[in-house]
Protein backbone atom coordinates (compact mmCIF):
# COMPACT_ATOMS: atom_id res chain seq x y z
CA UNK A 1 0.00 0.00 0.00
CA UNK A 2 1.43 3.37 -1.02
CA UNK A 3 2.01 6.25 1.39
CA UNK A 4 -0.97 8.22 0.02
CA UNK A 5 -3.25 5.20 0.34
CA UNK A 6 -2.02 4.53 3.86
CA UNK A 7 -2.60 8.17 4.80
CA UNK A 8 -6.12 8.12 3.34
CA UNK A 9 -6.93 4.82 5.06
CA UNK A 10 -5.60 6.14 8.35
CA UNK A 11 -7.62 9.34 8.04
CA UNK A 12 -10.84 7.45 7.30
CA UNK A 13 -10.14 4.97 10.09
CA UNK A 14 -9.49 7.81 12.56
CA UNK A 15 -12.67 9.59 11.48
CA UNK A 16 -14.73 6.42 11.91
CA UNK A 17 -13.14 5.81 15.30
CA UNK A 18 -14.14 9.29 16.47
CA UNK A 19 -17.66 8.80 15.09
CA UNK A 20 -17.98 5.45 16.84
CA UNK A 21 -16.73 7.10 20.02
CA UNK A 22 -19.59 9.60 19.75
CA UNK A 23 -22.15 6.89 18.97
CA UNK A 24 -21.16 4.95 22.10
CA UNK A 25 -22.47 7.84 24.20
CA UNK A 26 -25.90 7.83 22.56
CA UNK A 27 -28.79 6.10 24.31
CA UNK A 28 -31.78 4.87 22.28
CA UNK A 29 -34.96 6.79 22.99
CA UNK A 30 -33.16 9.92 24.18
CA UNK A 31 -32.97 13.45 22.79
CA UNK A 32 -29.84 15.57 22.55
CA UNK A 33 -28.82 19.14 21.90
CA UNK A 34 -25.85 19.86 19.66
CA UNK A 35 -24.01 21.20 22.71
CA UNK A 36 -24.51 17.86 24.50
CA UNK A 37 -22.88 15.97 21.64
CA UNK A 38 -20.02 18.45 21.27
CA UNK A 39 -18.59 17.09 24.52
CA UNK A 40 -17.75 13.85 22.72
CA UNK A 41 -16.70 15.14 19.31
CA UNK A 42 -14.22 17.67 18.00
CA UNK A 43 -16.04 17.65 14.63
CA UNK A 44 -19.60 17.64 15.90
CA UNK A 45 -21.26 19.22 12.85
CA UNK A 46 -19.67 16.73 10.45
CA UNK A 47 -20.52 13.83 12.73
CA UNK A 48 -24.09 15.05 13.16
CA UNK A 49 -24.51 15.23 9.39
CA UNK A 50 -23.21 11.66 9.06
CA UNK A 51 -25.48 10.37 11.85
CA UNK A 52 -28.56 12.05 10.38
CA UNK A 53 -27.78 10.80 6.87
CA UNK A 54 -27.32 7.26 8.16
CA UNK A 55 -30.64 7.43 10.07
CA UNK A 56 -28.95 6.99 13.45
CA UNK A 57 -30.16 10.40 14.59
CA UNK A 58 -33.30 12.29 13.60
CA UNK A 59 -33.25 16.08 13.54
CA UNK A 60 -36.16 17.62 15.45
CA UNK A 61 -35.27 21.30 15.05
CA UNK A 62 -32.21 23.51 14.88
CA UNK A 63 -29.67 21.98 17.25
CA UNK A 64 -32.02 19.30 18.63
CA UNK A 65 -31.84 15.61 17.74
CA UNK A 66 -33.31 12.31 18.85
CA UNK A 67 -31.87 8.80 18.78
CA UNK A 68 -34.87 6.54 18.00
CA UNK A 69 -35.23 3.32 19.93
CA UNK A 70 -35.75 0.16 17.89
CA UNK A 71 -38.88 -1.79 18.81
CA UNK A 72 -40.85 -4.64 17.25
CA UNK A 73 -43.07 -1.95 15.72
CA UNK A 74 -40.14 -0.01 14.27
CA UNK A 75 -38.16 3.04 15.46
CA UNK A 76 -39.76 4.76 18.46
CA UNK A 77 -39.00 8.46 19.03
CA UNK A 78 -37.93 9.95 22.33
CA UNK A 79 -40.74 10.73 24.76
CA UNK A 80 -42.22 14.23 24.97
CA UNK A 81 -40.63 14.56 28.40
CA UNK A 82 -37.16 13.73 27.12
CA UNK A 83 -37.49 16.01 24.09
CA UNK A 84 -38.65 18.95 26.21
CA UNK A 85 -35.95 18.28 28.82
CA UNK A 86 -33.28 18.51 26.09
CA UNK A 87 -34.90 21.60 24.54
CA UNK A 88 -35.17 23.46 27.85
CA UNK A 89 -31.83 22.15 29.15
CA UNK A 90 -33.44 21.10 32.41
CA UNK A 91 -36.36 19.28 34.01
CA UNK A 92 -38.21 22.15 35.68
CA UNK A 93 -41.40 21.95 33.63
CA UNK A 94 -44.82 20.30 33.60
CA UNK A 95 -46.32 18.61 30.56
CA UNK A 96 -50.05 19.17 30.27
CA UNK A 97 -52.69 19.00 27.55
CA UNK A 98 -56.30 20.09 27.08
CA UNK A 99 -56.93 16.39 26.39
CA UNK A 100 -56.35 15.71 30.09
CA UNK A 101 -59.50 17.69 30.92
CA UNK A 102 -61.52 14.85 29.38
CA UNK A 103 -60.72 12.69 32.43
CA UNK A 104 -62.52 15.10 34.77
CA UNK A 105 -66.05 14.25 33.63
CA UNK A 106 -67.04 17.85 32.94
CA UNK A 107 -68.22 17.39 29.37
CA UNK A 108 -65.01 18.05 27.46
CA UNK A 109 -64.46 15.56 24.64
CA UNK A 110 -62.33 17.34 22.04
CA UNK A 111 -58.84 16.06 21.19
CA UNK A 112 -56.00 18.52 20.62
CA UNK A 113 -52.77 17.92 18.71
CA UNK A 114 -50.45 19.90 20.97
CA UNK A 115 -48.85 19.49 24.35
CA UNK A 116 -48.69 22.40 26.78
CA UNK A 117 -45.39 22.87 28.59
CA UNK A 118 -45.54 24.99 31.73
CA UNK A 119 -42.04 26.25 32.52
CA UNK A 120 -40.07 29.22 33.78
CA UNK A 121 -38.22 30.50 30.70
CA UNK A 122 -39.74 29.66 27.28
CA UNK A 123 -42.98 31.03 25.79
CA UNK A 124 -44.41 30.35 22.36
CA UNK A 125 -45.38 27.64 19.91
CA UNK A 126 -42.69 25.17 18.85
CA UNK A 127 -42.67 22.33 16.34
CA UNK A 128 -40.16 19.71 17.48
CA UNK A 129 -40.07 16.93 14.94
CA UNK A 130 -43.67 16.02 14.16
CA UNK A 131 -44.96 17.17 17.54
CA UNK A 132 -46.40 20.53 18.52
CA UNK A 133 -45.65 22.13 21.88
CA UNK A 134 -47.13 25.25 23.43
CA UNK A 135 -44.59 26.61 25.90
CA UNK A 136 -46.16 28.75 28.61
CA UNK A 137 -44.22 30.64 31.26
CA UNK A 138 -45.89 30.36 34.66
CA UNK A 139 -44.57 31.48 38.05
CA UNK A 140 -45.82 28.28 39.73
CA UNK A 141 -46.98 24.83 38.73
CA UNK A 142 -47.02 21.42 40.47
CA UNK A 143 -44.50 18.65 39.86
CA UNK A 144 -47.21 16.40 38.42
CA UNK A 145 -50.79 16.66 37.18
CA UNK A 146 -53.49 16.29 39.81
CA UNK A 147 -57.27 16.38 39.53
CA UNK A 148 -57.36 19.64 41.50
CA UNK A 149 -54.75 21.31 39.31
CA UNK A 150 -56.59 20.20 36.16
CA UNK A 151 -59.86 21.70 37.40
CA UNK A 152 -58.08 25.01 38.07
CA UNK A 153 -56.18 24.88 34.80
CA UNK A 154 -59.39 24.16 32.87
CA UNK A 155 -61.09 27.25 34.30
CA UNK A 156 -57.95 29.31 33.60
CA UNK A 157 -58.17 28.27 29.93
CA UNK A 158 -61.91 27.74 29.45
CA UNK A 159 -62.14 30.43 26.76
CA UNK A 160 -59.78 28.39 24.56
CA UNK A 161 -61.89 25.22 24.60
CA UNK A 162 -64.19 24.14 21.79
CA UNK A 163 -67.05 23.09 24.10
CA UNK A 164 -69.85 25.35 25.36
CA UNK A 165 -68.27 27.38 28.13
CA UNK A 166 -71.27 27.69 30.45
CA UNK A 167 -72.07 23.97 30.32
CA UNK A 168 -68.49 23.03 31.16
CA UNK A 169 -68.30 25.51 34.05
CA UNK A 170 -71.58 24.23 35.49
CA UNK A 171 -70.11 20.73 35.61
CA UNK A 172 -66.90 22.06 37.13
CA UNK A 173 -69.01 23.40 40.01
CA UNK A 174 -70.42 19.88 40.48
CA UNK A 175 -66.95 18.35 40.44
CA UNK A 176 -65.72 20.94 42.91
CA UNK A 177 -68.47 19.89 45.33
CA UNK A 178 -67.19 16.30 45.19
CA UNK A 179 -63.51 17.23 45.52
CA UNK A 180 -61.23 17.45 48.52
CA UNK A 181 -61.92 21.06 49.55
CA UNK A 182 -58.55 21.61 51.20
CA UNK A 183 -56.57 20.39 48.20
CA UNK A 184 -58.78 22.26 45.75
CA UNK A 185 -58.48 25.54 47.67
CA UNK A 186 -54.70 25.10 47.73
CA UNK A 187 -54.62 24.53 43.95
CA UNK A 188 -56.83 27.58 43.36
CA UNK A 189 -54.63 29.75 45.58
CA UNK A 190 -51.37 28.58 43.98
CA UNK A 191 -52.28 28.21 40.30
CA UNK A 192 -55.50 30.10 39.55
CA UNK A 193 -55.67 33.46 37.84
CA UNK A 194 -57.85 36.15 39.41
CA UNK A 195 -60.96 35.19 37.45
CA UNK A 196 -60.51 31.54 38.38
CA UNK A 197 -60.07 32.40 42.05
CA UNK A 198 -63.34 34.32 42.05
CA UNK A 199 -65.10 31.47 40.21
CA UNK A 200 -64.06 28.82 42.74
CA UNK A 201 -64.66 31.13 45.70
CA UNK A 202 -68.30 31.47 44.60
CA UNK A 203 -68.60 27.78 43.74
CA UNK A 204 -67.20 26.52 47.03
CA UNK A 205 -69.19 28.99 49.14
CA UNK A 206 -72.38 27.99 47.33
CA UNK A 207 -71.65 24.31 47.86
CA UNK A 208 -70.92 24.88 51.54
CA UNK A 209 -74.21 26.75 51.98
CA UNK A 210 -76.13 23.90 50.33
CA UNK A 211 -74.40 21.37 52.54
CA UNK A 212 -75.21 23.29 55.73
Amino acid sequence: MGKLAKWAFGTISSSMTKLEHLKRHLKPGHAYRRADLARWSTSVDRHLKQLVESGTLKKLSGGLYTYPKETVFGPAPASDKDVVKAFLKGDRFLLASPNAYNSLGVGTTQLYDRTVVYNYKQHGERQLGNRKFAFRVKPRFPKSLTKEFLLVDLVNNVDQLAEAKEEVLARVVERAAASDRRRLRHAVREYGNERTKKFFDRALRTNELHAA
